[in-house]
């Protein structure tokens, strides 16, 4: 009977814990310069996924994350962030890390400015 409850004690225990050892994973973070595209300036209406590319939808490119990833992108000058989908590649000027389109621009509030400091962040 010993055994029974230091078993179920172990259990219970260990089922509160888990949630905790995982909650300090970390997660990929990217650092470095954002800017924007749309269909216009784009050269096509397509992204390398075969989507068709809607300038307010919350995607963007990126070189190297899979198709479908979700990213958090913040921008570093005001704070303001949104979370897009990868669904093209790009951007292929040096320094930049991510395209987002028109309307993430407007909502991270840098589609003025054309180019902005971020943070990326995978989510999934």
């Amino acid at each position: 009977m010993n055994q029974l409850r230091l078993t179920i004690l172990f259990c219970t225990t260990a089922l509160f814990l888990l949630p905790a050892a995982h909650a300090g994973k970390s997660r990929t973070i990217q650092e470095g310069k954002a800017s924007w595209y749309c269909v216009r300036c784009n050269g096509g209406t397509h992204t390398s996924s075969g989507e068709t590319l809607r300038d307010y939808a919350m995607t963007a490119a990126h070189k190297t994350l899979p198709m479908g990833t979700k990213v958090r992108v913040t921008n570093k000058n005001n704070g303001r962030s949104v979370v897009v989908r990868i669904n093209d590649r790009g951007p292929y000027i040096k320094r930049r890390i991510i395209d987002v389109t028109k309307g993430a621009a407007q909502k991270l509030g840098f589609l003025n400015r054309g180019v902005t400091s971020v943070m990326v962040e995978v989510l999934n």
